[in-house]
C-alpha cells in the first residue's frame, strides 16, 4: 500500500468518526499529539489534504470523505477479525445496553434477554425501552430495535420481521354489539386507537382489493399496544394490535381477544435490529443479536 501504515489509516478512522482529534485520542487511548502526526504522516503519503482545521473543529474535504467511505469497513472488519480472535475462547463477559419499544421489548427481548444471560452468566444488560428514537452513538448503546423506517445510513439494520397490525376485539364485546363483516361497518362501532392515531381518525386499512380509509372512533386512546391490547380484551371496544403480539403471547393471554376481518391489516414498517457500523463489535453483542434473530424466526415473528 505505497509505504502506508495502517494504524494510521485507523486513526483517520476515529477522527472522522469521533469528529476531531480529543475524541480520537480518547478513545483510542493515545495523546492528542500521536493522533495529530499519524493524520499528517497518512496525508503525505497520499499526496492529499484530507481534513480541514481549525480551532474549533476538523471537517473532512472531499477527498478525505471519499477516502473514509472506502476505508472504514476495511478498518472495522480488522478491529472485529482481532477481537474475535482474543476472546474466542472466553466466556463472554462486559455489559450490553439494548434499546427498544416497550411493547417489542416485552413481546420479544424480554424472553431472549433472560435466556441469554442464564447461558452467559458474565453479561450483564441494560435494558431501555422507549417509543423515542435513541442516538445509538452519542448515547452508548450496542443495539437497537426499530420498528420504524431507517433513516441513518451510519447504522446497520437485520430484519426481524414486520409491525403490521391486526383488528381485535373481545368475545363479550363482539357478542354485545355484533360482529363487523365489512371494513364499513368499523364506522359504528367503538374504537381503541392508538395515541399517534387520535380518537376520531381515518384508517387505511390495506385488504384483498387494495387499500382503503376508513372512518372510525371511539373514546379511549393509548400510547402503549400492550395497553390497548388489555382494553380491547376487557371488552372497551375494536383495537389494532400488533400481530407480532400472537407469536409472542401465550394462548392464555391470547383468549381474550377475538381477531376481525382478518383480511384487512394496517401495514407497519419492518421491525429491524440495527447497531453502529465502522467500529469493534464485541462477541457477546454479536451473540446476543444471533440469538434475537433466531428467536424472531423459531417464533415466526411479525409474519
Amino acid at each position: 500500500m505505497n509505504g502506508i501504515d495502517l494504524n494510521d489509516v485507523s486513526v483517520f478512522v476515529h477522527v472522522a468518526d469521533g469528529g476531531g482529534f480529543t475524541a480520537a485520542a480518547k478513545a483510542l487511548g493515545v495523546p492528542k499529539s500521536t493522533v495529530s502526526r499519524a493524520l499528517v504522516r497518512l496525508e503525505h503519503k497520499l499526496g492529499v489534504r484530507l481534513v480541514q482545521r481549525t480551532s474549533r473543529s476538523v471537517a473532512l474535504t472531499d477527498a478525505g470523505r471519499t477516502y473514509y467511505d472506502r476505508v472504514r469497513g476495511a478498518v472495522a472488519s480488522v478491529s472485529d477479525a482481532s477481537a474475535d480472535v482474543v476472546d474466542m475462547e472466553a466466556e463472554p463477559r462486559g455489559t450490553i445496553r439494548i434499546t427498544a419499544p416497550a411493547d417489542v421489548g416485552q413481546a420479544l427481548l424480554a424472553g431472549v434477554v433472560a435466556s441469554f444471560s442464564a447461558k452467559y452468566p458474565k453479561v450483564l444488560f441494560e435494558v431501555s425501552l422507549v417509543s423515542r428514537v435513541v442516538d445509538l452513538v452519542a448515547e452508548g448503546f450496542d443495539l437497537a430495535i426499530r420498528a420504524s423506517p431507517l433513516r441513518d445510513s451510519s447504522l446497520v439494520a437485520r430484519k426481524l420481521g414486520d409491525s403490521s397490525l391486526g383488528l381485535f376485539a373481545s368475545p363479550e364485546y363482539l357478542e354485545r354489539r355484533g360482529t363487523p363483516t365489512t371494513v364499513d361497518d368499523l364506522a359504528t362501532h367503538d374504537f381503541v386507537a392508538f395515541s399517534s392515531l387520535g380518537l376520531g381518525t381515518t384508517l387505511p386499512l390495506t385488504g384483498p382489493h387494495g387499500e382503503v380509509r376508513v372512518e372510525v372512533h371511539g373514546s379511549i386512546a393509548a400510547d402503549d399496544l400492550f395497553f390497548i391490547r388489555r382494553v380491547v380484551a376487557a371488552g372497551a371496544g375494536i383495537g389494532l394490535v400488533p400481530l407480532y403480539f400472537s407469536a409472542c403471547t401465550s394462548e392464555e393471554e391470547l383468549a381474550g381477544l377475538r381477531r376481525i376481518l382478518p383480511e384487512w391489516t394496517l401495514r407497519g414498517a419492518g421491525i429491524s435490529i440495527v447497531a453502529p457500523s465502522a467500529r469493534q463489535e464485541p462477541r457477546r453483542v454479536k451473540l446476543f443479536r444471533e440469538a434475537l434473530l433466531a428467536e424472531a424466526k423459531r417464533r415466526d415473528f411479525g409474519r
